[in-house]
């Protein structure tokens, strides 16, 4: 900011190639957070540019019931109708066989979250939704240096999706990305999040097309400025470039920042395994390598005790908590009367609703921290009157 450029610029390249070149993909946008990019993300399947593989109004897009509520926004918002899946319990990801009981002739695209950082069976996804001609959209946020089948995660989808608030891998204050391989989506994406303007040019570029004012658009007259020709219902969800210079000091630090979290992650699983006949632990599949956003734990049903009071117990003792954020996202006011379809039921989904939580794995969190967290959860279990 000392040479006054505010918005999007220098450090904001400067960190799209470093995210870029850390994941082998050609293309990545800086957005103001993971919610907008997963809507610039989804936006970017319904343009017209896309012909008859649009996602149009009425298509269906398979996802899942429990995760955060953004995942899903930009289905519902752009008139698509999403279809909802369960997830295991301990992984808190869908299998194969659950995906693809929901294809139906209507089914366009697969977008869903590699949940607190475990990655769902995406190469077998991938494989398939190519099979199938659709779209598939990672959404990234929980999972940045994710590993499946020794391939980072956001590689596989046609677009992913990543978030960088205070809690997740890295942090810009706000911030998030969209990554793709594609040219096409790359610009269609720019558009979407870039007002919806036609033109494709870098900040503080103005004629890279070289016909500025040279071209037809619509009923427009012949000449006008490219500029300021809109060929998406955009909108600016732009990142300041301070908060850029931010990330790309982030990112040098990333491979250090995913190592804290598997060592916390690690220190906690080892000192819950006692617990595991109340408590179901976190786990991910064999094939892959988490890079853990926290630590899950479900209470067991028929467990003596509900999370409530294990919650409570933790909050008590300093220990902050989140639920695996929405639980079964259909219980919500906002969502009672979408336009949905469920495929199967959604039973862990409502015991994740009732019975999970977790706890953080961030960088910053000491040995003695982590020993006070466990310390706490004994001293709980002993207190149970069947211990």
């Amino acid at each position: 900011s000392l040479d006054f450029w505010l918005t999007a610029g220098r450090y904001a390249e400067e960190f799209e190639a470093g995210l870029a070149s850390y994941l082998g993909r050609e293309f990545a946008l800086l957005v103001n957070s993971g919610s907008s990019a997963n809507l610039v993300a989804f936006s970017t399947l319904t343009s017209p540019r896309l012909k008859d593989r649009r996602v149009r109004p009425g298509d269906e897009v398979i996802t899942v019931a429990a995760g955060f509520p953004t995942t899903v926004n930009p289905i519902i918002q752009n008139r698509a109708v999403p279809v909802f899946v369960d997830v295991e319990l301990g992984s808190y990801v869908p299998t194969m066989d659950k995906i693809e009981d929901a294809l139906s002739p209507r089914t366009r695209a697969v977008m869903m979250a590699h949940t607190m950082g475990v990655p769902f069976p995406v190469r077998e996804l991938r494989e398939w939704c190519d099979k199938h001609r659709l779209w598939l959209i990672e959404d990234n946020c929980d999972a940045l240096g994710t590993r499946y089948e020794e391939r980072l995660t956001a590689t596989f989808g046609d677009l992913a999706t990543f978030s960088f608030y205070p809690a997740h891998h890295i942090t810009m204050g706000e911030g998030g990305a969209v990554v793709t391989a594609d040219e096409e989506l790359a610009r269609i994406a720019r558009s979407f999040r870039d007002w919806g303007r036609d033109c494709y040019c870098a900040a503080g570029e103005n004629n890279t097309c070289g016909r500025r004012f040279g071209q037809q658009f619509g009923t427009l007259p012949f000449g006008y400025d490219h500029k300021y020709v809109y060929s998406h219902i955009g909108y600016n969800l732009k990142l300041t470039d301070m908060q850029a210079a931010v990330g790309v000091a982030q990112l040098a630090k990333l491979d250090e920042f995913i190592a804290a979290r598997k060592r916390n992650h690690a220190a906690l699983e080892a000192g819950l395994r006692k617990h595991e006949k109340y408590l179901i632990l976190h786990t991910a599949p064999q094939n892959s390598d988490p890079s853990w956003f926290g630590y899950v734990i479900t209470i067991r049903p028929g467990a003596p005790f509900s999370r409530a009071q294990l919650v409570n117990y933790l909050e008590a003792a300093k220990i902050e908590t989140r639920m695996l954020f929405c639980g079964n996202l259909l219980r919500h006011p906002a969502y009672a009367e979408i336009e949905r379809r469920v495929a199967g039921t959604l039973t862990n989904s409502d015991i994740i609703t009732t019975n999970t939580f977790y706890i953080g794995v961030y960088p910053g969190l000491r040995p003695e921290m982590i020993q006070h967290i466990l310390r706490t959860i004994d001293g709980f279990m002993s207190e149970l009157p069947s211990a």
